[in-house]
């Protein structure tokens, strides 16, 4: 398997601003591995809110999380002061691959990056559903093709 190389923070059209907390960091003195994931979360559920393209309880569509993963190039902790870069690397009828990486304050490439793809679906039968108009418009302007 061929190791991944940093991205840079310019290859990446918004960027969410992501302090750390005390509860990030794990018994090495980094943030744990598994809080890199709530901060990808975060930043496209941030993202998505903020254009009204996510109704968290009352939408008619979805995402359900069916792939994931990051790859860790150096540690960050406690107090740092990150921010999250966020591009669609594939839009579907559906679905979408959301690109993700961690940038500390100061640095220009990423300490992680990763992805994860949501499958949108009816909220009631769980069946994949078309995006959205709003949900498009927002995912289109992360998206470079």
């Amino acid at each position: 398997m061929t190791r991944p190389v940093p991205h840079t923070r310019a290859q990446y059209p918004y960027h969410h601003p992501t302090p750390t907390r005390w509860a990030d960091n794990d018994v090495y003195g980094h943030v744990n591995n598994v809080t890199y994931y709530a901060y990808f979360d975060t930043a496209v559920n941030a993202y998505l809110a903020a254009r009204g393209a996510l109704d968290i309880h009352g939408g008619a569509v979805i995402g359900l999380v069916v792939e994931s993963g990051c790859a860790y190039f150096a540690p960050a902790a406690f107090p740092d002061t990150l921010s999250v870069g966020l591009r669609v690397g594939r839009l579907g009828s559906s679905s979408v691959r959301y690109e993700l990486a961690v940038f500390r304050e100061g640095d220009d490439a990423a300490c992680a990056q990763g992805h994860f793809v949501h499958v949108y679906v009816d909220r009631d039968t769980r069946r994949p559903a078309p995006l959205p108009p709003a949900l498009r418009a927002a995912l289109d302007a992360l998206h470079p093709g």
